[in-house]
């Protein structure tokens, strides 16, 4: 969706999953050594098959102020003379909204249980863990689980604050989607009416 709206407004795309699991590494390590854990990967079965999904959750959600800060690292430092469009999870309401003019400026997707579903039968990527574990299948059932909390707490704090949800059920495709969001930001776009 990003990156239809990046070619049909000519703006610039952030990808935070992009660099959060690329770019931030040397972060990531030196946060767990100034915490006083080990400097390598947590063991995949103990972080996947033998952490509650709810701890999980908590862990991924204490974690993410620090990589937000990254991400605003990364921001600061891209010049473009477009304006740029920032997406991925860890880019929260709860952090976001306090640097923002307006709630306007954000939009919160998730997608529905159903069409997570679907997610996993049709795209290799969502249903592959990435971690040789002992138990897959528990280890998939605890992400999803993890995800889904993590999911409902956005939805709630965006709510809160105003910031508004879109929940992706898979009737309509990612171009569909992408206009909603452009007339959601059609203020901040080149090009768009200004609608209120």
């Amino acid at each position: 969706m990003a990156r239809l709206l990046a070619v049909q407004y000519r703006i610039t795309v952030y990808h935070y999953d992009y660099h959060d699991a690329r770019g931030h590494n040397d972060r990531r390590i030196a946060r767990r050594v100034d915490l006083g854990e080990p400097a390598t990967e947590p063991d995949p079965d103990k972080l996947w098959v033998h952490t509650t999904p709810e701890e999980m959750a908590t862990a991924t959600l204490a974690g993410f102020p620090d990589r937000f800060e990254w991400a605003l690292d990364d921001l600061r430092a891209l010049v473009s003379g477009h304006p740029i469009i920032a997406e991925g999870w860890g880019l929260r309401p709860e952090l976001v909204a306090p640097i923002i003019d307006s709630p306007r400026r954000m939009v919160v997707m998730v997608p529905t249980p159903e069409f997570r579903r679907h997610q996993l039968q049709e795209l290799p990527r969502a249903a592959s863990l990435g971690h040789r574990v002992s138990d897959p299948a528990r280890a998939q059932a605890n992400r999803l689980t993890r995800d889904r909390l993590v999911a409902e707490d956005a939805v709630r704090t965006a709510h809160r604050l105003g910031i508004r949800v879109i929940e992706v059920d898979g009737s309509r495709d990612a171009a569909a989607i992408a206009g909603i969001v452009a007339d959601h930001f059609s203020p901040y776009l080149p090009g768009q009416d200004h609608k209120s």
